[in-house]
């Protein structure tokens, strides 16, 4: 059915108003970075609630359980609010408490490729969200020293530097761990890296939606993440039962083992 949603009210970033109203919405919502947009919609009519991605710092879980909060003040007939922010909050400290025992010279040192082409080559820097993933999951963001907001372009000379020991692919490039260990892009060339001589480099899943973002699956990235950086610190969670469970108790959706392979390795033309 969502394939055969009217999407004609909005064309690349700009919103048609006229014809926003013919499907009538009891509520827009809207990017908080868009605060024109949000002006917008209220002078025309529309009740309109903005959605920020970055207001917690980039703090993923936070982030979910601000945006759950006021959905389930809109929709108090829905009980997902409060089970969704005890699940992600035990998730996060339990993680927490077994990689915060790890020697600070024992930490793996990561590095998120986000956006990945023959032409564009981003990572996230100390003010996105792979700093805080690197923060809860206990390894060492390689490109801290870049102050940059949000994502930030930079170069195999720096990459180099840094030589990463392992390496995180977004869902925001189609590129996947066999773009680097076999050069295919550009001319890149990775085969100096750790990450890859190691072969230590992991596309993201992609479940609901990317999970390197805020989503709502935060707490089952956070616990693939920790999984396969630490598996000697989580040998008692099972990501296949986790995933499973998670989907149908949240979302009320039954997973095959064909879902969950085609979520560990999401399609290139899934990517933005």
């Amino acid at each position: 059915e969502i394939l055969e949603t009217e999407t004609g009210f909005i064309n690349g970033s700009t919103v048609n108003t006229e014809e926003l109203m013919k499907l009538q919405p009891d509520v827009v919502f809207y990017s908080a970075s868009r605060k024109e947009l949000g002006e917008t919609l209220r002078k025309a009519g529309f009740p309109a609630v903005a959605i920020s991605v970055n207001k917690w710092e980039y703090n993923c879980i936070e982030t979910l359980n601000h945006w759950i909060s006021l959905l389930g003040q809109m929709f108090p007939e829905n009980d997902k609010a409060k089970i969704v922010e005890e699940y992600s909050t035990k998730v996060y400290d339990l993680v927490q408490s077994r990689v915060s025992t790890i020697p600070e010279a024992e930490r793996e040192r990561a590095f998120f490729l986000f956006q990945y082409s023959e032409t564009n080559l981003q990572t996230s820097g100390k003010l996105f969200f792979g700093q805080w993933w690197a923060d809860a999951i206990g390894v060492k963001n390689v490109a801290e020293e870049l102050s940059t907001d949000n994502s930030v372009s930079v170069n195999m000379e720096q990459i180099y530097a840094w030589n990463p020991s392992l390496i995180f692919i977004t869902n925001f490039t189609t590129a996947d761990a066999d773009a680097l260990y076999n050069n295919t892009v550009g001319t890149y060339d990775w085969s100096a890296i750790d990450a890859v001589i190691n072969q230590r480099v992991y596309k993201m899943p992609l479940g609901m939606y990317y999970w390197f973002p805020p989503c709502s699956d935060c707490p089952l990235a956070l616990q693939w993440m920790a999984k396969h950086l630490y598996p000697d610190l989580f040998t008692d969670i099972d990501m296949d039962k986790e995933i499973k469970d998670y989907f149908q108790k949240f979302y009320g959706v039954t997973l095959s083992d064909e879902d969950l392979h085609t979520l560990y390795n999401p399609p290139a033309e899934s990517a933005m």
